[in-house]
């Protein structure tokens, strides 16, 4: 099992921060289909813009169980410690610290990736935080800036030096984004070099390749990202797999669909109507994109405009896709 600090996770399977994705229902949901972790939202350490409608919502603690774990990003080391401070005043559990993030709007800020530049600014900050709160701080980078700078295993020693109880090891570099083959040799040079758990991440989007990637890597958990998209279920085969080495059925249409509706519902919730309404959209076309009839019913499902004609589109479009699925048997 994988400890942080005074955490024990029941499992080795993380839900990896994704900006617009990891919010209060989809943690919550990932955790109960057998994530072992879910790590919220990327937040800027600027705790002014904190007040925003979009960033209010990212505060919003997890009503399940587990320790809350939250990402913060930005290249101040006081702005850093204050924005962990507060984190932990508002309930954190966890303090992530993001360089690992390539988009191009957090590089103009020189956070995510681009502190892998400056090892002397990620050691201020890492020891800026470490001493700033007294709950565990974690790390997600990737493995360099570019293919000419590959310095993660550096990296992963001075975040080990300064305190850091848990890495997440994105097995690209920043130039890389998320195109080319994942350096999954880079994160099992990262684990033989430092004693914290690593956690590998990057194009993990099965059971059978969760397995592959720890077998080679040594990496003490996996953290999955866009293949949670659409399909929380992938924490339960992958941890079904680990633990039996038989891989699940595909969830039943009828789960499917109960799934959806409550997670959706709750979106309507924590959004209100109409921001509900267009979060919606994108989450019912990954639940949907392998289903039968999905373009069709997608072009007519993003016309809609309000929570209640959402929620009966879903149920008609379940419906018939069952009917038809018995009639066939």
């Amino acid at each position: 099992m994988i400890t942080i600090g005074p955490h024990t996770l029941g499992n080795r399977i993380i839900l990896a921060p994704m900006a617009g994705i990891t919010d209060q229902p989809f943690r919550d949901l990932c955790v109960e289909l057998g994530a072992g972790l879910a790590v919220a939202e990327m937040l800027t350490c600027n705790t002014e813009l904190w007040l925003s409608d979009k960033n209010r919502a990212r505060l919003t603690r997890p009503a399940a169980g587990g320790p809350d774990a939250v990402q913060i990003a930005g290249s101040d080391p006081r702005m850093m410690a204050d924005a962990a401070r507060l984190h932990v005043d508002l309930g954190a559990d966890i303090i992530d610290i993001n360089m690992g993030c390539p988009a191009k709007k957090v590089l103009k800020k020189a956070a995510g990736s681009a502190l892998l530049k400056d090892t002397r600014l990620v050691r201020t900050i890492l020891d800026a935080v470490v001493g700033a709160v007294d709950v565990p701080v974690t790390l997600k980078i990737r493995t360099g800036w570019s293919p000419d700078s590959r310095n993660g295993v550096e990296v992963a020693r001075i975040a080990e030096d300064c305190g850091v109880k848990l890495l997440t090891v994105h097995g690209r570099t920043r130039e890389c984004r998320f195109v080319g083959d994942v350096e999954y040799d880079t994160i099992a040079a990262i684990k033989s070099a430092v004693g914290i758990p690593v956690i590998a991440n990057g194009d993990i989007d099965s059971a059978e390749k969760a397995k592959t990637v720890l077998d080679y890597t040594g990496a003490d958990g996996v953290m999955i990202g866009r293949a949670a998209q659409g399909n929380p279920w992938i924490f339960g085969q992958i941890n079904h797999y680990l633990n039996t080495g038989e891989l699940l059925p595909p969830s039943p249409l009828q789960e499917v669909s109960r799934t959806l509706l409550r997670h959706i519902s709750q979106l309507y919730e924590l959004y209100g109507e109409c921001k509900g309404v267009l979060f919606a959209r994108k989450h019912v076309g990954w639940y949907t994109s392998a289903l039968g009839e999905a373009d069709t019913f997608k072009r007519a499902f993003n016309q809609l405009t309000s929570a209640e004609q959402q929620l009966q589109s879903l149920q008609n479009y379940f419906e018939s896709l069952i009917n038809k699925k018995e009639t066939a048997v």
